[in-house]
């Protein structure tokens, strides 16, 4: 008998999840990577805050990155660098789990994970779904978090905070930010997912496992969203913290416009880009990490499914 034609498989390259990737196994990787980029870079993130806080208490005031890192690091202490961080580990985990997942099964309904072509409406409306449902579960722990994190801060662990906070300003404090941090997080998201499989695609052409190509394309990616979302950045520390504010017109602000409003009025145009630089200088290597971590922990899961 004559040899018969091999039927072609429909392949699926290492950048997209092969059809038996499980859930579980997707969310592992999500959660491994949300943990490692939060814990590394968290002191970074804590300057940030310090630095967007509208009308801070008098020992919260610096001139820029390196002077609050030195102030705060003889003041307080090297350790304050990282008080609130108790937070970011207990919800990071399981929000960027929600996060991948989401982005995955979005992507792979869309078609992103099949053939050679590019498909950036499919990587932004994955990162956009995924936006939306991982920030309503890490919405009331980044509250507590910027509450930890802000100069003169009482709070010493999540769940001091957690009480006195929802005793003081009810559980509408956990989501006053949330339509804002969509605002912001949702074209991030998509402007990240967007140069980030862009990128990918012109220095990994290959599609292969390449920790050095995930890690550029994951900087360079997280620093273009940051710089363009950093206003609205701006907006939700302020609401996320406003409980705390010495300012009567701060501690009443009630959404979005209105803290713009704020900003506008008592610092102008150039209040929209406070913490601007290590907002970029966290981001960077957070989404490095963050990418990296993750197609780490596919690989690996790919690599084991194939033993």
């Amino acid at each position: 008998m004559g040899d018969h034609a091999a039927v072609p498989v429909e392949e699926y390259e290492y950048e997209g999840l092969p059809p038996n990737f499980t859930l579980a196994e997707n969310m592992a990787a999500g959660a491994f990577a949300g943990i490692a980029e939060h814990t590394l870079m968290y002191p970074f993130d804590l300057l940030k805050t310090r630095l967007q806080i509208i009308n801070p208490s008098p020992g919260g005031i610096y001139t820029g990155v390196s002077n609050a890192l030195s102030t705060i690091s003889k003041a307080e202490g090297v350790g304050s660098l990282w008080r609130g961080i108790s937070s970011v580990v207990v919800g990071a985990g399981p929000a960027h789990a929600v996060y991948f997942a989401t982005y995955e099964a979005v992507k792979h309904a869309m078609g992103g994970n099949i053939g050679n072509e590019h498909h950036p409406l499919a990587a932004a409306t994955s990162g956009a779904c995924a936006t939306i449902a991982s920030d309503a579960l890490m919405n009331p722990f980044d509250v507590i978090k910027q509450r930890m994190q802000i100069h003169g801060s009482v709070y010493r662990s999540i769940a001091q905070c957690t009480r006195t906070v929802y005793r003081n300003e009810g559980l509408a404090a956990f989501y006053v930010s949330y339509p804002t941090t969509l605002c912001m997080t949702v074209p991030f998201t998509a402007l990240q997912f967007t140069a980030y499989e862009s990128l990918s695609k012109v220095i990994n052409p290959g599609k292969g496992y390449d920790p050095v190509t995930h890690c550029i394309s994951g900087a360079l990616a997280g620093a273009f969203a940051a710089g363009l979302t950093t206003p609205l950045d701006v907006i939700k520390t302020l609401l996320q913290t406003r409980g705390t504010a010495r300012d009567v017109e701060i501690r009443s602000a009630k959404g979005l416009f209105r803290a713009a409003s704020i900003i506008k009025r008592q610092h102008g145009y150039a209040g929209f880009f406070r913490g601007l630089r290590p907002r970029i200088i966290t981001t960077m290597p957070s989404t490095a990490i963050c990418w990296s971590s993750y197609e780490m922990a596919k690989a690996y899961f790919i690599r084991h499914q194939d033993d």
